[in-house]
């Protein structure tokens, strides 16, 4: 599933140089996620860089958004073209 920021975001921009592939934006006044773009770090890293690095801990699992490892990986497949 993709991930999601929540309202605890202290816009630090911590997250947003680490995603692999650029699905993190400045939003007013939070950081967003592309969820088309998101894939969980699955094809380019072990585990979401994003989660790693964030001070607050706000970025969580979307529930509307449920997808297998192989779905996450053939999205990080495409992106890459």
């Amino acid at each position: 599933m993709a991930l999601l920021i929540n309202d605890d975001c202290t816009a630090c921009d911590a997250c947003r140089p680490v995603c692999p592939n650029e699905a993190i934006a400045r939003g007013d006044p939070l950081y967003t996620i592309a969820p088309e773009r998101c894939t969980e770090c699955v094809g380019a890293e072990d585990e979401p860089q994003c989660q790693l690095v964030c001070p607050a801990d706000c970025i969580v699992p979307d529930p509307k958004r449920k997808e297998s490892r192989e779905q996450l990986l053939a999205r990080y497949n495409a992106l890459r073209g």
